[in-house]
């Protein structure tokens, strides 16, 4: 586990005379993250930074700006109200979790596991169906809430139990883990290559779910395990965790209306025709291969769209996003066009540059749960990929 844990502070700085927790934690401070690159825990991680190419340049010589310096590690932004101010101004945002469009009332103090929130002129004395109105929790967790009696209205003071201690519900299995970002209500973990997001069969151990629990163990939070999304076992890049009832609901929202937006950096093999593309081929399972999917009249529609950051011997770096997230959606839809990720052996990548599909997760996009501002973290390449393309540069010199 990396120091990162061991140093946590639990929303920033407290305030005189109490704990409140302002909801905010960036893991990196000053813009450096702790890493483990590639999973195996040796050497500082590379770096790249997200300047655009200037100008063009020859097709055989193209390189992408962003991924040229391997020294820049990627950073959460930093966000405004870290001191524990409140986040918004009544009407400055608006929310549908409570049904309907209302002005947003701002994020109130966090104090150990609950909200505070002192309510402003208008709405002082108001019942509480009209107040949920303004809150951007769903009516279920608001009932919930009143029945549990974590629902606490006295005046212009509104306390809501919204971080109650839970059990964890993996086993702890300690492991080196990179956070890119942490607050109240969000985990993101750089997933390492060769571990699962969580157990694919029963009694399996040594999954990020597992890592996770360790984590929360040691920085004594009583939280369960909730991943928001998956990558596949050999893909490196961020996963989302939900750290209560309520963020888990706004995540699952956001991914089922596709506004949590990934970005993945991926080499594909040979030389990928124009500088950007779009593949929209529907996926599904294949009937001879249990693990493997397909492009299939009769899948799930897929939608992946891509554009060219660096040409390289016999290969092709490109920036990819998704519309959906079919599984193995990259993999597949590469691999229909004749560009079968280097590495990736199931779907007719070789392996002489890497030994797994060279697919990375560069960029994670989400809105805060409450606020509704948008945030981002950027995961740092993995040395294995750092190390196949710079292997294709010096082939190519």
């Amino acid at each position: 586990m990396s120091g990162a844990g061991r140093n946590r502070q639990r929303g920033g700085p407290k305030q005189a005379g109490g704990n409140e927790r302002n909801g905010r934690r960036d893991r990196g401070g000053s813009g450096t993250l702790r890493s483990s690159g590639s999973g195996a825990g040796t050497g500082a991680p590379k770096k790249y930074n997200d300047r655009k190419p200037q100008g063009e340049r020859p097709a055989s010589r193209e390189r992408a700006e962003d991924i040229k310096k391997p020294n820049e590690r990627g950073t959460a932004p930093k966000r405004s109200g870290s001191s524990g101010a409140p986040a918004s101004r009544v009407g400055s945002n608006r929310v549908s979790g409570g049904g309907g469009h209302h002005p947003l009332l701002p994020m109130g103090r966090i104090k150990g596991e609950w909200m505070d929130i002192r309510l402003p002129d208008q709405l002082t004395g108001a019942p509480m169906s009209v107040i949920s109105r303004h809150l951007p929790l769903p009516p279920k967790l608001v009932t919930k809430l009143l029945q549990t009696r974590g629902c606490v209205l006295h005046g212009p003071s509104l306390r809501l139990h919204l971080f109650p201690r839970e059990t964890r519900d993996f086993p702890s299995d300690w492991m080196e883990l990179n956070i890119l970002y942490e607050d109240e209500f969000t985990l993101i973990v750089n997933k390492p290559a060769g571990i699962e997001v969580h157990p694919s069969e029963k009694g399996q151990r040594k999954t990020l779910a597992h890592a996770v629990a360790a984590y929360y163990e040691m920085s004594g939070q009583d939280v369960r395990i909730r991943h928001v999304h998956r990558i596949d076992k050999d893909t490196t890049g961020p996963v989302l965790y939900a750290k209560n009832e309520f963020a888990h609901y706004q995540y699952d929202k956001a991914m089922r209306e596709k506004t949590i937006e990934r970005i993945y950096v991926a080499l594909a093999e040979g030389y990928v025709e124009g500088n950007k593309g779009r593949i929209d081929k529907p996926i599904g399972q294949d009937r001879h291969h249990s693990t493997r999917r397909r492009v299939s009249d009769t899948g799930d529609p897929a939608v992946t769209h891509y554009e060219v950051m660096e040409r390289l011997s016999d290969h092709t770096l490109v920036r990819l996003r998704l519309e959906t997230g079919r599984t193995h959606q990259i993999r597949v839809h590469m691999s229909s066009i004749n560009h079968p990720l280097a590495g990736d052996g199931l779907y007719g990548g070789k392996r002489g540059v890497i030994s797994r599909q060279a697919l990375h997760g560069e960029r994670l996009i989400w809105s805060h749960p409450w606020t509704g501002d948008k945030q981002q973290v950027s995961a740092p390449l993995p040395d294995d990929l750092i190390q196949a393309l710079n292997k294709l540069r010096r082939k190519q010199d």
